[in-house]
């Protein structure tokens, strides 16, 4: 499969009719400023896709993308620090819950990003777990990999590996775009970029 289109279709904070289609569902979740836009954009090689902000907390709903009229890459708000008031960040925590736990909604896979950097936060922690006890496919994408310093990468991955509880942890940069190809093949199949 090659990526030939990938389109902001809109965004949601509640039930859609879109979403009982049978279109494939890969929910992209990670902590405020953890680069979940980028690595959007750079899975499907199309800057600016995703809006990228220095901002943590910038997307308030679900935004969803349609993949080559073949999938909807959901690109929920992220989790921990936002701006904006306790009751605005509570109501996103919500969405998430009912998104990912409540909802009639299945998702092929729940691609869990953090900061390979920071190594995995106690939010990462909680909200892996509350996937596994859900039953969710979940895939760990470990963004930013070129911050660690060259001599402390294979300590920090360790560290990271061994905090996943054995879940696949795939190294990734979104800034470098290493583990691209990687991802795409995991999420689609094999997908080729069309050049």
């Amino acid at each position: 499969m090659t990526i030939t289109s990938a389109t902001f279709v809109r965004g949601i904070t509640g039930p859609d009719p879109l979403l009982l289609s049978d279109t494939p569902q890969i929910a992209m979740i990670g902590r405020s400023n953890v680069g979940k836009s980028s690595v959007i954009n750079t899975l499907v090689q199309k800057k600016g896709l995703a809006v990228t902000s220095s901002t943590p907390g910038r997307t308030r709903e679900i935004n969803i993308y349609n993949i080559n009229n073949a999938f909807f890459l959901m690109d929920l708000p992220g989790y921990g620090f936002a701006r904006g008031s306790h009751s605005e960040r509570e109501a996103l925590q919500r969405l998430i819950y009912w998104y990912l736990i409540q909802s009639e909604y299945h998702q092929k896979y729940v691609v869990l990003i953090i900061d390979a950097n920071v190594g995995p936060t106690a939010n990462d922690i909680e909200t892996l777990r509350t996937l596994e006890v859900a039953g969710k496919n979940i895939l760990i994408v470990a963004n930013k990999i070129d911050k660690i310093r060259p001599s402390d990468y294979h300590k920090q991955m360790q560290k990271v590996t061994n905090l996943m509880g054995g879940h696949t942890v795939l190294p990734y940069s979104a800034e470098k775009k290493i583990g691209t190809d990687e991802l795409r093949e995991i999420l689609f199949g094999n997908v080729k970029v069309a050049e």
